[in-house]
């Protein structure tokens, strides 16, 4: 069938949505070049429907612009006798190829040109930045004009001052709320390494705080039991418990009775620091994850830290015990190397993947038999 101004003005914005990051990183935007074979009518369809052959040429006739190009190709037909028929659309240039697209493309393309050009104006044109730029395309766009100019002057302000000693709230910029970098810190890390070379922004990250329940309440200072605090500060507590829990989850935390010779941790993930609670290094240490890869990960890593961390309920039949209680968790079905891992908890971590990735939360399991586990762990 022939190809209607429609239809190709349909390709032409797919291609500016697939290409204009990349494009908008091109030192020369006029290098880019979009063919589109029209499909002329045979004989035997002109004969078909003269009319609408006619016209649809027609329509052909009525494209034209700056970087448009329209072949058309003479047809000598025994019946159909003498007809010119367009063949080939061809647009020169990025900017060609979105004004024919329509003007809210158009409109699209040319604002992301117009920024990366600024960003190229001010930062230089290294491989690494227009990398960066690449990537962070879509950051770049989705921003307003006036986060745009923000963005501008952070990396201004942050390539002048490269070791400024300044907190995330701290930066002066103005126009610039205190939260602004906190929420476009992804996009600025990026373009700033690219920039400089640095791994981070030269400000002084926020303190590493930690949250901890003392169960035994003999060992509590000043009677304090919930304490959420640096853990530096942390480390200097003189408490020499006999089982540190350290649980994944805050509910776990919270729901844990009083239990001497005790302290239960809040792991909150993989940056967990027991490493750096002497306190705790010293004593025995249970990790209670959930049954997932990434309990896995951060137990693995737990243990690539020193820590000699006893897992608790993650194991291949707690896993398949509860299986009405497993949610869908994509990360569990990727090649995972975790060699920190022990038999029981390396065979758990397969099943997950051969299971097409499933997550067994660690609050879902009855609370008796977790604290039953837990506490014959502790005994053990």
């Amino acid at each position: 069938m022939p190809v209607t101004v429609t239809e190709a003005r349909t390709r032409a914005a797919k291609a500016v949505a697939s290409g204009r990051r990349e494009w908008a990183a091109s030192i020369d935007h006029d290098e880019v070049v979009l063919g589109i074979p029209l499909k002329p009518p045979t004989e035997a369809g002109v004969l078909a429907d003269p009319r609408a052959a006619s016209e649809w040429a027609d329509s052909w006739r009525a494209v034209r612009g700056a970087g448009v190009q329209v072949r058309w190709v003479q047809k000598n037909w025994p019946s159909a006798g003498r007809q010119e028929l367009p063949e080939r659309l061809t647009l020169h240039s990025a900017d060609a190829i979105a004004r024919f697209a329509g003007r809210e493309v158009h409109d699209d393309w040319v604002r992301l040109r117009d920024r990366v050009a600024l960003l190229r104006g001010r930062f230089g044109d290294s491989e690494e930045f227009l990398q960066a730029v690449r990537s962070r395309g879509g950051a770049i766009d989705r921003l307003t004009d006036a986060d745009f100019t923000l963005l501008l002057d952070v990396l201004e302000w942050l390539r002048e001052h490269p070791s400024s000693g300044y907190r995330l709230r701290q930066v002066p910029i103005p126009g610039m709320h205190t939260k602004w970098l906190g929420g476009h810190r992804a996009l600025v890390e990026s373009l700033y390494a690219a920039i400089t070379g640095a791994h981070d922004l030269g400000l002084v990250p926020p303190p590493e705080t930690l949250r901890i329940r003392i169960l035994d309440p003999a060992a509590r200072p000043g009677g304090l039991t919930d304490i959420s605090a640096p853990a530096d500060e942390l480390a200097a507590l003189p408490l020499e418990p006999r089982v540190v829990i350290v649980c994944e989850n805050l509910e776990s935390v919270l729901a844990l009775p009083e239990w001497p010779g005790a302290v239960a941790v809040h792991g909150a993930g993989y940056a967990v620091p027991i490493h750096r609670l002497p306190w705790a290094v010293s004593s025995r240490v249970l990790y209670w994850g959930d049954l997932d890869a990434d309990g896995f990960a951060i137990l693995h890593r737990l243990r690539s830290n020193g820590v000699d961390a006893v897992s608790v309920l993650m194991d291949e039949g707690t896993l398949l015990a509860y299986r009405e209680l497993w949610v869908a968790d994509p990360n569990g079905v990727k090649n995972r190397t975790l060699p920190m891992l022990d038999a029981l908890e390396q065979a758990a971590l397969q099943r997950i993947a051969a299971e097409g990735g499933v997550r067994l939360e660690q609050e879902r399991l009855p609370w008796p038999t977790a604290l039953d586990a837990l506490r014959e762990a502790a005994s053990s």
